[in-house]
C-alpha cells in the first residue's frame, strides 16, 4: 500500500522551489546505480518521490517509482537489482503541474510503447499550453494515465507520422510551449532536449566510454563524470554507441536561463554557464553591500542558502561575519510533526539561533528572497527573542512580485507579499529595522552582466521579479491571470 506523504514543514512552504531534477547514463555497467548516485546529488530539485527506468538487452525495461528520498529508496540493493542494464534515465519531482500528494502515476520518468519500440522521458520545467495539449489530445481519444503536464509529449510522440523516436519527439515537442529540459531513451540510445530559451539547466558529461545527462554539473562530481559541456537552448542531442549527433529542430531565439537557478535553485557546487554558482551568490552579496549599506555588528545568513551572499555582505561592508543561526541538518522535509503544539513551534525546528553570539548586537539577516513572508517574521522574532538590539533585511534577489510558470512551485499572486505591498510597507509588516532587496541590476552584474539589465534583450529569464514573461502561460491566461500589460 502506497503511504501518504507526511505534510511539509513550515519553513519550506515559504520557499520557491524548483521541482525537478533530470538524469541519465549511457554506456556503463549498472546504468541504474549511477543514476541513483546523480539523483542523490539532485534532491534539492525535488524531495516529493523520484524515478528510475533503466533498459538491459535481455531483460528490456523495467522501471521503479517511489515516494520520499533517493537515499531511502534506491539504496536498496533488491530493488536495483530489478533495474539491470547499461542505460537507464532518472527524475526527482515535487509537484508544480499535476496533482499535489501521493500519486505514484505522477512520478516520472514516464514510459511509452511505440510501433518502433519503447521509450520513457524524464521532463525539467512547466508546459504552459499543457491543458490546451491535453483537451485535444483526449478529443482524439488519448488516455491519460496521470495529471502531469509532461505526459502530453508521449501521446504527441504516439501520433506523430514521424519514422523513429527521436524524429517524433522532435515533431511532439515543437507542439510544446513553455520551458522543458528532457532526458529520455530508447533501447539503445539517451535523448537530452532543451526548450529554444533553455530556462531549465541540462549539461552534458563523459564517464569512461559511457555519457552522461544531468540538470547540473554537481550530480557529475558524485559519479566521478567529467564536464563536458552545456546542452544549448534549442540543442537535441541523440546519444548511442556511435557517438552523439546534435540537431536543432527549434526555431532559434534569443535564450532566457532562469536567473533563479544563480539564487538560489542549483547547487552552489555547480558550475552554470561557466561560472560557479558559489561565486555568483558571493558576489550578489558584495553587490548588495554596494547598494544597500547599513550600520550593524553582525552579518549572518539564513541558512544555508543566503550564506554565500552572507559572507559577500560581510567581506565587501566590512562588519563580521557570524552564524547567528544554526540549522538542523537533520530536520528534512518528511519531519514527523507528532502534536499540535509541536507543529506550532514552526522554524524553531529547523533553526536556531547562536544567543551568545548575537545579544546585544545590531545584526544584518541576509536571505535569498521573501516569498509569504511568514518565516521572515518568524526568524526575526527568533533574533529578537534572543537580545538583538537591531534586526536589519538584505534579501540576496529583487522582489519576488510574480509567479513562475516555467517549473517553479510558486503561490498565487495575491500570497507574494511584494505583489501587494511596497517595500517601506513589507518592511512595515516583517517589524524590522530596515529592509532592502537586491537590484535586478545588481542582481544581473552579480551573474556577470557587466552593464546590468539591458531592457531592450535581458539574457535571463526574471518574470518572477519583472513580470515580464518569454512566453505566454496560455493555460493560466485561460484561467483568467493578467499579464503585466494588461493591468
Amino acid at each position: 500500500m502506497t503511504k501518504a506523504l507526511p505534510p511539509s514543514h513550515p519553513f519550506d512552504d515559504d520557499k520557491l522551489r524548483e521541482e525537478c531534477g533530470v538524469f541519465g547514463v549511457l554506456g556503463v555497467t549498472d546504468a541504474a546505480n549511477f543514476v541513483a548516485l546523480g539523483l542523490h546529488a539532485l534532491q534539492h530539485r525535488g524531495q516529493e518521490a523520484g524515478g528510475i527506468v533503466a533498459h538491459d538487452p535481455e531483460h528490456g525495461f523495467n522501471s521503479a517509482h517511489r515516494f520520499g528520498y533517493v537515499r531511502d529508496n534506491f539504496t536498496n540493493a533488491s530493488l536495483m537489482q530489478t533495474l539491470p542494464g547499461p542505460l537507464a534515465i532518472g527524475h526527482v519531482r515535487y509537484s508544480t503541474a499535476g496533482a499535489k500528494g501521493a500519486v505514484i502515476r505522477d512520478v516520472q520518468p514516464f514510459f511509452g510503447e511505440f510501433s518502433m519500440g519503447g521509450a520513457a522521458i524524464a521532463h525539467n520545467g512547466n508546459i504552459t499550453n499543457a491543458n490546451a495539449l491535453r483537451r485535444e489530445l483526449i478529443e482524439r481519444g488519448s488516455i491519460f494515465q496521470s495529471s502531469s503536464d509532461s505526459e502530453c509529449i508521449i501521446h504527441l510522440m504516439a501520433r506523430s507520422l514521424q519514422k523513429n523516436i527521436p524524429e517524433r519527439m522532435e515533431d511532439a515537442l515543437r507542439r510544446v510551449e513553455g520551458a522543458f529540459s528532457v532526458v529520455a531513451m530508447t533501447r539503445t540510445k539517451l535523448i537530452g532536449v532543451r526548450d529554444p530559451l533553455g530556462v531549465r539547466p541540462l549539461v552534458l558529461g563523459r564517464i569512461g566510454e559511457g555519457w552522461v545527462l544531468s540538470s547540473e554539473t554537481c550530480a557529475l562530481d558524485i559519479i566521478g563524470a567529467e564536464f563536458v559541456r552545456e546542452i544549448e537552448p534549442g540543442e537535441m542531442v541523440v546519444i548511442d554507441a556511435n557517438g552523439i549527433d546534435s540537431r536543432r529542430p527549434f526555431r532559434q531565439v534569443n535564450s532566457r536561463f532562469c536567473i533563479f537557478e544563480h539564487v538560489y535553485f542549483s547547487r552552489p557546487d555547480s558550475i552554470i554557464a561557466g561560472r560557479s554558482v558559489y561565486e555568483t551568490r558571493r558576489q550578489i552579496g558584495v553587490e548588495l553591500a554596494r547598494e544597500a549599506p547599513v550600520e550593524a555588528d553582525l552579518v549572518c545568513p539564513v541558512p544555508d542558502s543566503g550564506t554565500p551572499a552572507a559572507i559577500g555582505f560581510a567581506h565587501e561592508s566590512g562588519i563580521p561575519y557570524g552564524m547567528g543561526i544554526i540549522r538542523n541538518q537533520y530536520m528534512g522535509r518528511t519531519f514527523i510533526e507528532p502534536t499540535e503544539q509541536i507543529r506550532n513551534m514552526g522554524v524553531r525546528l529547523k533553526l536556531n539561533v547562536n544567543r551568545a553570539l548575537i545579544s546585544g548586537k545590531r545584526v544584518i539577516l541576509v536571505d535569498d528572497s521573501v516569498v509569504r513572508g511568514t518565516t521572515s517574521r518568524k526568524i526575526k522574532e527568533m533574533i529578537l527573542d534572543a537580545g538583538a538590539a537591531e534586526v536589519h533585511f538584505r534579501i540576496a534577489s529583487p522582489p519576488t512580485a510574480w509567479p513562475c510558470f516555467y517549473g517553479v512551485d510558486t503561490p498565487q499572486r495575491e500570497k507574494l507579499l511584494a505583489a501587494t505591498m511596497s517595500e517601506e510597507e513589507m518592511r512595515q509588516h516583517l517589524a524590522v529595522d530596515s529592509l532592502k532587496f537586491i537590484s535586478l541590476d545588481g542582481l544581473y552584474r552579480a551573474a556577470g552582466a557587466a552593464s546590468g539589465r539591458n531592457a531592450a534583450c535581458p539574457q535571463y529569464c526574471d518574470a518572477c521579479f519583472s513580470g515580464e514573461y518569454p512566453v505566454a502561460p496560455s493555460d493560466m491566461i485561460e484561467k483568467g491571470f493578467r499579464l503585466k500589460a494588461a493591468e
